[in-house]
């Protein structure tokens, strides 16, 4: 019998049980009901240190990413991604891009280029794309506004990129904050659990 997928949803929004906390819930319920082993970190509560530029963890060549020298939560947080089938990158607005602590996150990424000094910019280490990625975004204009006009769906993807996995879909909900305490609407419930099918290969 095969193992089971295992997928991860990883949440950079500041507030637990807002509208990315119950998109993140709406998909992961999907993946399980098919079968999937499904787990959810918030980057709240996560220890991760502001990259330093020092560029330690891209001087030695391999697939295998590179080590950062400073001690904290991270690498064990790459650890159970990379131990995952398929992925959630989540993240609120916050001034026309994702959360300070989703970028904070997303720039340790660069341990998976290779950039030696000399070498005039960085290469991705491993090009193999053999997870499934979902990115779920949400802003306080309207969608189609904000995806027009921010890059903030495309730096999740390429988020996902680094870390093996194929964006196979976008959740991204406009219009936001409109109550203290919004619910997700019908259509954004149903295209959240498609995703969460389609994050194990069903939909």
């Amino acid at each position: 019998m095969n193992d089971p997928i295992k997928v991860t949803a990883l949440v950079g929004t500041y507030r637990k049980g807002g509208m990315i906390d119950s998109a993140v819930d709406e998909i992961l319920a999907s993946a399980r009901e098919e079968g999937a082993e499904v787990g959810k970190i918030y980057l709240v509560d996560k220890s991760i240190e502001f990259c330093t530029n020092c560029r330690a963890c891209t001087q030695k060549p391999g697939e295998r990413r590179g080590e950062c020298p400073q001690h904290d939560e991270m690498a064990a947080l790459l650890d159970e991604l990379e131990r995952s089938d398929a992925i959630i990158l989540a993240s609120s607005m916050n001034f026309w891009t994702v959360t300070a602590i989703m970028k904070r996150f997303m720039e340790r990424l660069v341990c998976f280029a290779y950039w030696p000094w000399g070498q005039a910019g960085p290469k991705t280490r491993d090009t193999r794309r053999d997870k499934r990625a979902v990115v779920v975004c949400s802003s306080a204009a309207p969608a189609i506004l904000a995806r027009l006009r921010t890059r903030m769906s495309g730096l999740l993807k390429t988020a996902a990129d680094l870390l093996g996995a194929r964006t196979v879909g976008v959740l991204f909900m406009g219009l936001s904050a409109m109550k203290e305490h919004q619910k997700l609407s019908e259509r954004q419930k149903r295209k959240a659990r498609l995703l969460g099918k389609r994050l194990v290969g069903k939909g």
